[in-house]
Formats: C-alpha cells, structure tokens, sequence
C-alpha cells in the first residue's frame, strides 16, 4: 500500500497523538517509519503534526473548513490500517 496520498481542500492540518512505549501506539509508531514521508512528499505544505506524549492513547485529529474538527481513534490498528484512517477524512 502506498503512502502517496493526495490530502483534500477541505481538511486543513492533520494531528497524530501517540505514546512512544505504549503497545496501543505500536501501529502508529510503524506507519510513521513506513509512511509519514512519502505522505509527507506528497503533501509538502501541508500541516502534519505529530504529538508523542507518555501514556497518551493513540488518536488522529483532522481539522476541517471552518475550525470543525474529527477524532479518530488509533488504538491497537495497524500501520496500513493508520493509513486507510488518513485516506477516509481525506475525502
């Protein structure tokens, strides 16, 4: 699965949390080291953070048009499955 994607008009920034030790955050530790930088590339002015905070539960914040934003949780998913998250509040 590629990392390329194209991030839509309409979401603003996107904000990843994780824990760096945690068990729940493994997936989202592995899609950073697998994915973030051809996302990154892909996207290169667009705001994406990531927050790593001891003890934190994984989650993924997209801010939309208009300050509205979306929290997905991350728990215990996959790198792939991180990445599919990313691709649905693309759209």
């Amino acid at each position: 699965m590629s990392g390329a994607v194209k991030l839509s008009g309409a979401l603003k920034e996107l904000r990843v949390h994780l824990c760096q030790t945690s068990p729940s955050s493994k997936g989202v530790r592995e899609f950073i080291e697998k994915y973030y930088v051809e996302l990154k590339t892909a996207n290169p002015k667009f705001p994406i953070l990531i927050r790593e905070c001891s003890g934190v539960e994984p989650k993924l914040w997209a801010r939309f048009e208009q300050g509205k934003e979306k929290a997905i949780a991350l728990k215990d998913l996959t790198a792939s499955d991180v990445l599919t998250q990313i691709k649905s509040v693309s759209k």
